[in-house]
C-alpha cells in the first residue's frame, strides 16, 4: 500500500527501494512506483536476510537497479530527481 500511494502521489519525484523480506506485495507496488517513472531499487541476493520480496520485484521487471545493501544510499543520492533533471 505505501508504494502504490507513492506511485499515485509522487510519480518520477519518488526513489523506490524493496530490501529484504517475504511475500510479494512490495514487488507489486514497485513495480507500480516504476511504470510513475520513479526510479526503483532492490536489494540483491548476497546481502539479503530473506531474498523474497526482492526476488519478486527482479523477475517482475520492477527493479532498475539491483544492488547491494551497501551501495544502495549512493544510488538513492545519484538518483534523487533533483539529480536526475
Amino acid at each position: 500500500m505505501l508504494f502504490r500511494s507513492v506511485a499515485q502521489a509522487a510519480g518520477a519525484c519518488a526513489v523506490g527501494v524493496l530490501m529484504t523480506g517475504m511475500g510479494d506485495d512490495g514487488a507489486d507496488g514497485l513495480l507500480e512506483m516504476k511504470e510513475a517513472e520513479a526510479f526503483t531499487i532492490a536489494q540483491d541476493e548476497a546481502s539479503c536476510v530473506i531474498f523474497g520480496m526482492p526476488r519478486e520485484a527482479i523477475l517482475r521487471g520492477a527493479a532498475e537497479e539491483v544492488l547491494a545493501l551497501s551501495k544502495i544510499p549512493g544510488a538513492i543520492l545519484r538518483n534523487t530527481p533533483a539529480r536526475r533533471s
